[in-house]
């Protein structure tokens, strides 16, 4: 794992950890890492410096987990919330969203994830849904 100081075009600055060098790389090509706090996938690599700790004693930073401004308080609330009252449908999500529209599934809150024409189809079809300003945790299992 390795962890990269990120910085999106507006100025927010971010931490993420990656699996290697190279799958962040794939990922940025993607178009898959974006700023948490405004969801910019415009994002770069900060200037950092190597962290080492200490084994008798931690350093004393936030964990990465732990929001760190108002406006990621606010959405780590949002994602509580919608984690809490929705149903994830995954890759699903065009479908089911369609199915509850036209009444053969029934209705309930959910959220996932859509190709970006999947989600114009939607719109353009009238169906109600909106992005969500994070990308879900993907479950497994």
């Amino acid at each position: 794992m390795i962890q990269y100081a990120l910085k999106c075009a507006e100025g927010h600055s971010f931490d993420s950890w990656f699996q290697s060098a190279s799958a962040f790389d794939k990922l940025m090509q993607a178009g898959m890492v974006s700023c948490v706090v405004c969801g910019s996938s415009d994002v770069e690599k900060a200037i950092m410096a190597p962290s080492v700790q200490s084994a008798r004693k931690s350093d004393g930073r936030r964990a990465l987990s732990a929001p760190a401004s108002p406006a990621e308080q606010a959405l780590a609330e949002l994602r509580r919330k919608v984690e809490e009252n929705s149903d994830y449908v995954g890759m699903n999500f065009a479908a089911e969203a369609r199915a509850m529209y036209e009444g053969t599934a029934p209705a309930r809150s959910i959220y996932g994830e859509a190709r970006m024409d999947e989600a114009r189809k939607l719109l353009e079809d009238g169906v109600p849904v909106a992005p969500l300003p994070f990308t879900p945790n993907r479950k497994t299992n």
